[in-house]
């Protein structure tokens, strides 16, 4: 005769031959203020271009090669050309530029407000990079420029490769170019 376990019993012995543990979870309390921090969803950290001090190392070599120019001489820097993979701050990287450039005693810099004149006058937008040395060099005559600085950033937008080309604008000449990696 076989004698039946109870129900419980069954269940004990058929847990202890498939080899399974029963573990009660536990449950652990949780801040509101945790809690808030886990459901907000985290931006990726980007890497920022440290404009001044990628600029400044370019900038003294051509103030140092520009021995030529009369003092005084008027200067344009038009906004940066972005050549590169991606978007860029185009405007930071120009301001870094015309930073560079504040009391270097060789060039007097054409203002903002001059070159936003002058490219409203020709019909073009504020933030018009230009996008050719010819358009650029016709600007700076309007404006009355002995030199231009056409500065472009090349290659992978996260470490873009700065080029700049300080020319003549009588004849278009280079009369010097520079060329570096962006620093993060």
């Amino acid at each position: 005769m076989i004698r039946r376990l109870p129900r419980s019993g069954a269940l004990l012995i058929a847990l202890i031959l498939c080899g399974c543990v029963i573990k009660q979870q536990q449950t652990v309390p949780v801040e509101p203020t945790q809690l808030a921090e886990l459901m907000q969803p985290q931006p990726p950290k980007l890497k920022t271009i440290n404009w001044d001090a990628s600029v400044q190392p370019l900038v003294a070599q051509m103030l140092r090669s520009s021995n030529g120019a009369a003092p005084g001489s008027v200067l344009m820097v038009d906004r940066i050309k972005n050549s590169t993979n991606g978007a860029m701050q185009s405007g930071k990287a120009t301001d870094a530029i015309q930073n560079a450039l504040a009391n270097n005693g060789k060039f007097q810099l054409v203002t903002n407000d001059q070159l936003a004149q002058a490219k409203q006058t020709l019909g073009l937008s504020p933030n018009d990079s230009l996008n050719s040395r010819s358009k650029t060099i016709g600007l700076a005559r309007t404006l009355n420029a002995q030199y231009v600085l056409y500065s472009t950033a090349q290659g992978d937008v996260k470490t873009p490769t700065l080029q700049m080309q300080l020319m003549l604008v009588q004849t278009g000449e280079i009369i010097w170019s520079g060329k570096d990696v962006a620093q993060n």
